[in-house]
């Protein structure tokens, strides 16, 4: 038997070595007939002697008498690749917002600012551009609040552009950090059956067609009148799913789309935004969370200003002058730590300068939240040991029974960023908690993680949207999202 195994084992090996061999790894290779912009203004001027095809759309028009200059951009990166085109290239149609074809000859520029340009043999018109009637105007520098109203073509402006390179820069530094911290990446559901928060602020989820109902329940014997036979939401976190995972996988995060049905118009709250959420077994300190939080946004926030320095610098220059000084800072000094109950004491001593008192026992105001940052010396402040009502039920009682394992992060502008906690791990705590909110039917799962297993466990979770407005000094979280929900307004 063990012989068969193995003969079957070797000839397996064989076939997949075979196929390696005759396949060979699988590249794609970057040609001067796919190049992006980004690739063609990184070329060497005196290594041009081929023909390239440039795509993307015009930026500007700058006539001459007998040459045109046009500036082409395809996303790749902040910059426009100029081409240089004659008069006998030129073509009807050529105007700001149209996509083009360009062929031509990579050439040393004359120009300040710019290693190449494209001298055009041909120009395609692919897609034209009715100057008349597109909302986009040239050289011009819409207001958020306008492109905001136009969100089918707001990523054709420079600086929704830039957001979106940096964005991915972001996500790409946030899988980074967690794969090199060896954490294992897990894709939480939108749908669940779970209010992780408690707060009830949750969308619901069924059918649109009552026929798809009726087919449901003709083949079963449910007749509550639920697709999924339970009440199912929209995703508010994927924490407590987290939480089963790194009950066997130890180090475990998730990056995806969450929604709040909050009725709020405020610059840092949306109905549907990203959350970074980690959890990590055997982790049972607010200090572990403390310091996984703090080496993951100074890891995140290093990468992105180095790998999007350029699209960094134009928010810095023109969007929020002055706030690179407060990222400098962030990456140079480490975090302040206060208790809950010091900050309030700190804010009662100058409860003037509020328009709501604070008060031991209720959540930070967001004016509560950048007096604190202001008063660390504006550097990002971790709050912890929260009163235990105003948290969610998971968090792990302190020797203080008042008090809770839970921690805030605070940063400059944007106030709250990341929410953390140690999980309470104690089945008997936990037990009564649930039974005290009635909830234990609904939370046996949850249990039984404590009943079989059990291991001390943290975690915390970062609002993504946030993330962005306090790196680049966006003022409203509506504009640094692609497609942003919000009460009222659900755009395309």
């Amino acid at each position: 038997m063990a012989a068969s195994i193995w003969k079957t084992c070797q000839v397996c090996l064989c076939r997949s070595i075979q196929y390696s061999s005759r396949v060979g790894p699988i590249t794609r290779t970057i040609s001067s007939q796919n190049a992006s912009i980004s690739h063609l203004l990184r070329r060497d001027p005196k290594e041009m002697c081929d023909t390239v095809v440039a795509k993307g759309w015009i930026k500007s028009v700058r006539e001459q008498k007998h040459v045109m200059f046009l500036s082409l951009h395809d996303g790749s990166c902040i910059d426009s690749l100029q081409i240089v085109a004659k008069e006998h290239v030129c073509t009807d149609g050529i105007a700001f917002g149209c996509s083009v074809e360009v062929r031509g000859h990579l050439i040393p520029s004359k120009s300040k600012g710019q290693k190449v340009e494209l001298s055009a043999e041909e120009i395609k018109v692919i897609g034209p551009c009715d100057n008349e009637i597109y909302p986009l105007k040239a050289r011009t520098r819409h207001s958020a609040d306008y492109t905001r109203q136009i969100p089918h073509l707001r990523s054709r402006t420079n600086t929704f552009s830039s957001l979106l390179r940096i964005r991915n820069s972001a996500t790409q530094a946030v899988h980074a950090f967690f794969q090199e911290a060896g954490f294992l990446q897990v894709d939480t559901p939108i749908i669940t059956s779970n209010d992780c928060e408690g707060a009830g602020e949750t969308f619901t989820v069924q059918p649109a067609n009552p026929v798809v109902l009726e087919d449901v329940e003709k083949n079963s014997n449910d007749k509550s009148g639920l697709f999924f036979n339970v009440p199912a939401f929209l995703t508010v976190s994927g924490q407590l799913h987290l939480e089963i995972v790194a009950s066997s996988h130890q180090k475990v995060y998730t990056l995806g789309p969450t929604f709040r049905a909050e009725n709020s118009s405020s610059r840092r709250h949306l109905s549907e935004f990203y959350m970074l959420e980690v959890e990590e077994a055997f982790a049972d300190s607010v200090e572990d969370v403390m310091k996984l939080t703090e080496d993951c946004v100074k890891s995140v926030t290093h990468k992105v200003c180095n790998q999007s320095q350029d699209d960094v610098e134009l928010f810095h220059k023109h969007v929020s002058p002055g706030h690179k000084d407060v990222i400098d800072k962030l990456l140079g000094k480490p975090f302040a730590v206060l208790s809950y109950t010091d900050a309030i004491h700190i804010l009662e001593k100058h409860r003037k300068k509020f328009e709501f008192d604070p008060k031991w026992g209720c959540d930070l105001l967001k004016e509560h939240e950048k007096f604190l940052v202001s008063h660390c010396d504006n550097i990002p402040v971790f709050v912890v040991d929260y009163p235990a009502d105003i948290k969610p039920f998971y968090a792990k009682s302190n020797d203080d029974p008042s008090t809770v394992a839970a921690v805030d992060l605070l940063v400059p502008d944007v106030g709250e960023l990341v929410g953390g906690t140690v999980r309470e791990d104690r089945l008997d705590i936990l037990q009564q908690r649930l039974d005290d909110l009635k909830l234990t039917d609904s939370y046996q799962w949850y249990l039984d993680l404590r009943r079989f297993g059990n291991v001390p466990h943290s975690g915390f979770g970062l609002g993504f949207e946030r993330y962005l407005q306090f790196l680049l000094g966006v003022e409203h979280i509506r504009d640094v999202i692609p497609f942003p929900r919000y009460a009222h307004s659900c755009l395309l």
